[in-house]
């Protein structure tokens, strides 16, 4: 991504405040991207179907969205008086998730803002929550926005995992640390790199690799692991010009680690990355963003590859 143009901003229409919407208008300001807030509404109960339904239900679900986007266009008109660029739109569609990912692609987004809150281990066990499936399925840049303001020089930390143990592309390294320098630079802002390792992995799969000894004692194999993931990680930053006052490379669990660092140093966003292969796959791919967006004290940016494509199961046919 060479620039941010067009923002897309999911408003809930049943809250009273709009944290997501707060966020997205000031990153628009920042970059001169054009803001669109969006609506997805449905209503099982007015959706009808071939049979059944009828032009009062078509009516009416007419009248929610014309509501919808009235009320969109009053959160917009603020935000024009400022300068901004921003239109609304309101559609028909379900499940949510899938119709933001869908209006995103559609749109030519860049980058999606929604608000998030604290989620149930039942929810994310089910896959029944919209932030986890937007997680997975969503190809652009996901913005989960948590109620709090940004301060004046906002910090970015950038989660890479240059060993690639997450089955994720290298290339994808480069783009979360670059979309967070360009990040950084239009806020005034800074940037952080951070990696984590855990030797406990070593430990356990010693019988299965060669590499590491299983006589070895436990801070041997921690040593070697550092050395081995040290080098990779310089590598990177290094390349992205990332000082060492700035990288942070530490043993520990990715959920446990990186919400502590974001505390220590008053993050504003975590950006890290999350990629799905296949269908087998859904339960892990994203298992760390998901943990991790629990104890984050901020915002979470999740980034995907470029070669990532939405999943085929969420079809461009609307909601009846």
């Amino acid at each position: 991504m060479q620039k941010i143009s067009q923002i897309m901003c999911v408003v809930d229409p049943t809250a009273n405040t709009q944290p997501a919407l707060q966020r997205a208008a000031w990153l628009a300001t920042k970059t001169g991207a054009e803001l669109e807030l969006f609506v997805c509404y449905y209503n099982e109960y007015l959706s009808g179907d071939r049979l059944f339904d009828s032009p009062s239900l078509e009516k009416a679900r007419e009248e929610i969205i014309n509501g919808h986007e009235k009320n969109l266009e009053e959160l917009a008109e603020p935000l024009r008086n400022t300068g901004l660029v921003v239109k609304t739109t309101a559609i028909w569609d379900h499940p949510l998730y899938q119709g933001v990912v869908r209006h995103a692609a559609a749109t030519g987004a860049d980058v999606v803002f929604k608000d998030t809150h604290h989620h149930s281990a039942v929810s994310r066990a089910l896959l029944t929550n919209t932030d986890w499936n937007l997680i997975r399925a969503c190809a652009v840049p996901l913005w989960l926005v948590k109620a709090q303001d940004i301060p004046t020089n906002p910090l970015f930390i950038a989660a890479i995992d240059p060993m690639n143990e997450h089955d994720k592309p290298a290339a994808l390294d480069d783009e979360i640390l670059a979309l967070s320098k360009m990040l950084a630079e239009a806020s005034d802002g800074a940037v952080r790199a951070f990696h984590s390792f855990d030797p406990r992995i070593a430990v356990a799969t010693a019988t299965a690799n060669a590499y590491i000894p299983v006589s070895l004692p436990f801070d041997e194999i921690e040593k070697q692991m550092r050395e081995q993931h040290e080098k990779r990680f310089v590598e990177v930053v290094e390349f992205h010009d990332i000082p060492k006052d700035m990288s942070h490379l530490v043993a520990g669990l990715t959920h446990e680690e990186l919400p502590q660092l974001a505390e220590d140093k008053d993050a504003a966003v975590v950006v890290m990355g999350a990629v799905s292969r296949n269908r087998w796959k859904r339960l892990f791919i994203g298992a760390t963003a998901e943990r991790t967006l629990e104890h984050l004290p901020c915002d979470l940016l999740i980034v995907k590859p470029d070669w990532f494509q939405i999943p085929a199961d969420i079809s461009d046919e609307r909601a009846a």
